[in-house]
């Protein structure tokens, strides 16, 4: 059977239903009123929603804080794998065996630093050996450019100034160009000038001859006075 609802007093053979079923009978509540009130309040909704944002923002929190530590976990993984720390162990074993073989040979080792190390050879790996004529070829190349790479090294705080005197040089440069260019315009001008000079002088040993033939003499005067001719005949 169902409940009784006390909001409906059709339904509701309570005191409660027949106090409603009374107040709608004298008009004070409408059976609207009755209905609206039937309707579940939406703050509870948002009371809901709200504790389900909650639980979602604690499980993505939850999420993160997962992730960074396998983050951490990961960037820790050379300290903390046991893989790795195997790797390591094996690693400062051999350095320690190397250690303890150089410190038994500790007097022998002594005495060959003692001595000279000319005409001495120290043994090397034939694995190694391609490796040991690069390196070789690398030394040859660099005694060869040494003095090359010490000069510009002492060059490097004279930059500046070496900068300063290329900008002053090539100045000089320009005006030396220009000067030059006119100088080779003067001379164009001065050859022109002889081969004008130089197709005048048959025109006048012509004239003279002429004047000779006839007697004439022709004085010295400057160019821009007139010529004055006297003849033999004249006198």
């Amino acid at each position: 059977m169902a409940a009784a609802n006390p909001g409906d007093p059709a339904s509701a053979p309570n005191a409660a239903g027949l106090l409603l079923g009374h107040f709608v009978a004298s008009g004070l509540v409408t059976q609207d009123m009755l209905n609206i009130s039937k309707k579940s309040t939406s703050c509870f909704v948002n009371f809901s929603r709200l504790q389900q944002i909650t639980d979602i923002q604690a499980e993505i929190y939850q999420k993160n804080l997962e992730i960074e530590l396998l983050r951490l976990e990961k960037d820790a993984a050379d300290v903390v794998h046991p893989s790795f720390l195997a790797q390591k162990c094996h690693t400062l074993q051999s350095m320690n065996n190397h250690l303890e073989a150089v410190l038994k040979e500790k007097r022998s080792l002594r005495q060959r630093l003692l001595k000279p190390m000319c005409q001495e050879n120290l043994p090397l790996e034939a694995v190694y050996h391609r490796y040991m004529v690069h390196l070789l070829e690398l030394a040859v190349t660099f005694i060869e450019r040494l003095e090359d790479h010490l000069e510009t090294i002492r060059n490097i705080p004279h930059v500046e100034a070496n900068l300063k005197k290329m900008s002053t040089a090539l100045a000089k440069m320009d005006i030396l160009v220009t000067e030059t260019e006119e100088l080779a315009e003067n001379i164009l001008k001065w050859r022109e000038q002889q081969k004008e000079v130089s197709s005048c002088i048959p025109k006048i040993l012509a004239e003279e001859n002429f004047l000779h033939k006839h007697d004439v003499i022709v004085p010295p005067l400057p160019f821009t006075s007139k010529i004055n001719v006297q003849t033999i005949n004249a006198k």
